[in-house]
């Protein structure tokens, strides 16, 4: 497995734009970041802190945050996750997301390192179940 070092951080960066907002996500009628795009922009700074051979992945497991501030169109977020935790293959992050203005999210993300061809053995297998 690799190395994995409490205190890594990475950071993912969008533009809201109408791909993004709540009322193209559907999970909102108003033209702001949408919670599902931030919690998205959220993993991908996790994911972005990582340094894992071609054979191992991650994969989130849980998520706890809020989402304290909207965003308009055309405004800069980002999200930035640090390691916080490691036991064994579970990895926790503290999350934190800002626009140019505010603090507009945090919270902890839960991840898992997993071994990339025993996970796709076992998902693909699922397909093959239901005949």
């Amino acid at each position: 497995m690799a190395e994995i070092t409490i205190g890594v951080k990475g950071r993912a960066e969008k533009i809201v734009d109408q791909t993004n907002t709540a009322k193209t996500m559907g999970s909102g009628s108003l033209d702001v970041f949408a919670t599902p795009a931030l919690v998205a922009m959220m993993e991908e700074a996790a994911v972005s802190a990582l340094n894992l051979g071609e054979e191992q992945s991650s994969v989130g497991v849980s998520l706890d945050i809020k989402h304290t501030a909207a965003t308009p169109l055309g405004m800069k977020v980002w999200a930035d996750a640090e390691l916080i935790e490691v036991d064994r293959r579970r990895l926790v992050f503290k999350l934190e997301a800002y626009d140019d203005k505010e603090l507009i999210g945090s919270g902890t993300h839960e991840r898992f390192i997993i071994d990339v061809e025993k996970f796709m053995i076992k998902t693909q297998a699922k397909s093959g179940e239901r005949e």
